[in-house]
C-alpha cells in the first residue's frame, strides 16, 4: 500500500478547506462586521495519542494494529476552526443609524427566525413598520426583550435619531429604548453562523449584558477585520501547495506504479 499516496491525498484536502476559509473571507472583505476565519490543521497521530486511552483496544496487540496505522495517522487534517475577534476598525459615515461597537467582544442582539442571535454589523435601517433592522431584516433588540412581549425598537421615520456611549436612544430627544450590549465572557464559546450571526450553546451564561461605558459609537460603521493583501498570500500559497501535492500524486501513481509493475514483470530465467 502506498501510504504516500494517501498522506498527500490528505493534506490536498486540507488545503482545500482552507482555501474555502480564505475565499469566503475575501468575499468578505467589505462586509460590515465580518470576522476573519481561520482553520487549525493537525495530524491523526496527535488525535488518536489523545483517544487511545478511552478506545476498548489494548495497544500492541492485533486488533489495535487493525484499527490504526502509524503512517496514515500521520495524514494532515483539520482540527479547529476560529474566529478572529480582533478590535474592530471604525469608519466615520455620519449616518444616524450606524452604530458601530468599540470592542470586538461585544454584541448586538437581534431576532432572527432561527431565534435570538448575536451580530456585530454596525448599519441599520428602518423597515417599514419603522422598525430597526439589519439589512437581511432581522430586528434590533432593546436590552429588556427578555421581559418584553414586543420585539424590536420602533421609531417613526423623519425622527432625529441621537444614541449616546452607553447604548441609550432618543428620537427627537425623547429616550424610546436602550439597545441590548452583551460582552462575551468566553469568545471561544461563541459559535458563527453564517457570515454576520453568532451564537452558543447557552447566551444567558456565555453573554453578559453592558450598561455603561463607551460601547457604541453613533454614525461609524464597523469594518471587516481581514486583510486582503495577508489573504491574498494566503490564497496564492495554498495554490501553490495543491499543485505541488498533485504532482506528488502524479509520481506516486503513475512513475512509482509504471516502475514497480515493469520490474515484477521481468522474469529472470
Amino acid at each position: 500500500m502506498q501510504n504516500g499516496y494517501y498522506q498527500v491525498t490528505g493534506a490536498m484536502i486540507a488545503q482545500f478547506n482552507k482555501l474555502d476559509v480564505t475565499t469566503n473571507n475575501l468575499a468578505n472583505v467589505n462586509t460590515s462586521g465580518f470576522r476573519k476565519d481561520s482553520v487549525i490543521i493537525g495530524d491523526f497521530e496527535r488525535i488518536y495519542q489523545e483517544q487511545r486511552d478511552i478506545l476498548p483496544l489494548d495497544n500492541h496487540t492485533k486488533e489495535a494494529s487493525k484499527f490504526v496505522n502509524r503512517s496514515l495517522n500521520r495524514t494532515p487534517r483539520v482540527v479547529e476552526g476560529h474566529t478572529d475577534f480582533s478590535a474592530p476598525n471604525l469608519k466615520q459615515t455620519g449616518n444616524q443609524l450606524d452604530f458601530g461597537l468599540t470592542g470586538g467582544d461585544l454584541f448586538f442582539a437581534v431576532e432572527t427566525p432561527q431565534g435570538v442571535r448575536l451580530t456585530q454589523q454596525s448599519s441599520f435601517v428602518l423597515d417599514n413598520e419603522g422598525n430597526i433592522t439589519t439589512k437581511e431584516g432581522y430586528k434590533l433588540l432593546a436590552d429588556n426583550f427578555k421581559e418584553s412581549d414586543q420585539r424590536g425598537i420602533n421609531l417613526s421615520n423623519n425622527k432625529t435619531v441621537a444614541l449616546d456611549e452607553s447604548g441609550r436612544l432618543f428620537a427627537d430627544g425623547e429616550e424610546v429604548a436602550k439597545l441590548f450590549i452583551g460582552r462575551a465572557n468566553n469568545l471561544k464559546n461563541i459559535e458563527k453562523e453564517g457570515d454576520n450571526l453568532y451564537t452558543s450553546s447557552n447566551l444567558d451564561n456565555d453573554i453578559r449584558p453592558m450598561s455603561d461605558g463607551t460601547l457604541v459609537q453613533q454614525g461609524f460603521k464597523q469594518m471587516s477585520n481581514v486583510n486582503a493583501v495577508k489573504e491574498m498570500v494566503n490564497l496564492i500559497e495554498g495554490n501553490r501547495l495543491v499543485q505541488m501535492y498533485q504532482k506528488v500524486m502524479t509520481s506516486h501513481m503513475d512513475e512509482l506504479n509504471r516502475e514497480a509493475i515493469t520490474k515484477l514483470a521481468s522474469v529472470k530465467a
